[in-house]
């Protein structure tokens, strides 16, 4: 087990490389230069030269992808191209906003979504069930950047609820934590339902009720338990997707954080503070990725026997 682990740690090394490969790539595609960007359309273009000489933005694009990757293997992420200051403070500070935002919504939506899982596959057939399902498919159709302003317009603009913008008490989370709760509810409802279904059908399931077990702990202790599996590697992963995903929320309800910050750093093409927030999620991502196995090993016997062999 010790050295599975130790193994997939490692792995993350060469994932991350490629990963800032990629982007870096990607973000040096994108016409203009950051010199110009900085400086604004009043500059003269010797000064716009002369910033783009001192940033390297001059030199041949595998020299600088590979002083980049020699940067990055000895942890330094450089300055800001906007305002000189480390990226990696810039980061660490906003960081905090993302995940706050992260795990609220991780939450809201496994909440909803266990609930309304369990509740359709225990009513499987039913108008309940029907109900659930088709509100859940409706939500799974609505794009999140169309629910944000929806959402926005009314509770914000109309009704002046909730504030629209900022992060400076809880209702400014109410907004983007339910839309987004709601919408990923959707997924995990019909996952929990599925699971639910099949784990129902299983002979011990029968067997507890022969048993004459009460039928809450058939369903919770029984089937439940045996039915998680799948549902916590989806909880997982959408976390770690959310860490990355909150871009969207961040842009349109005006809340700090890396979403935020890295929208603002491709518009300025400030390639160190998108290199070090991309690398920054890349890395917790794949982090995620292996607690996820640790934590599906503990959990079934089964992954633990073939992740020991």
């Amino acid at each position: 087990m010790t050295k599975y682990v130790i193994k997939r740690l490692l792995l993350i090394i060469p994932i991350v490389l490629g990963v800032a490969i990629i982007v870096f790539s990607i973000i040096n595609l994108i016409p203009g230069d950051p010199g110009r960007r900085m400086l604004g359309p009043m500059a003269t273009q010797e000064q716009v030269e002369l910033l783009n000489d001192q940033l390297g933005y001059h030199l041949p694009f595998f020299q600088r992808l590979g002083n980049y990757l020699k940067d990055l293997v000895q942890l330094r992420f450089g300055n800001s191209y906007k305002d000189g200051t480390p990226v990696i403070h810039t980061i660490m500070s906003n960081f905090p906003y993302t995940l706050k935002l992260a795990i609220l919504q991780t939450v809201l939506y496994s909440v909803i979504g266990i609930s309304l899982g369990v509740l359709s596959a225990v009513k499987q057939y039913s108008a309940l069930d029907n109900i659930v399902r088709v509100i859940s498919i409706s939500f799974s159709a609505f794009p999140s950047f169309w629910v944000y302003m929806v959402a926005l317009l009314v509770f914000s603009l109309y009704l002046g609820w909730l504030p629209s913008s900022g992060a400076e008490s809880w209702k400014s989370y109410v907004l983007p934590v339910g839309c987004a709760g709601i919408l990923s509810a959707s997924s995990l409802q019909r996952l929990t339902r599925t699971t639910m279904l099949e784990s129902i059908r299983q002979d011990f399931v029968r067997t507890a009720r022969a048993k004459g077990c009460a039928e809450g702990t058939v369903i919770w202790k029984h089937a439940f338990l045996n039915a998680m599996l799948p549902v916590l590697n989806q909880i997982g992963i959408s976390f770690g997707m959310l860490l990355g995903g909150t871009v969207i929320a961040e842009s349109v309800f005006g809340m700090p954080g890396l979403g935020t910050v890295i929208i603002t750093a491709v518009n300025s093409k400030d390639v160190p503070m998108v290199m070090a927030a991309t690398v920054f999620l890349a890395a917790i991502f794949c982090f995620l990725v292996v607690m996820l196995d640790v934590i599906t090993a503990l959990v079934d016997p089964r992954a633990k026997a073939k992740l020991t062999r």
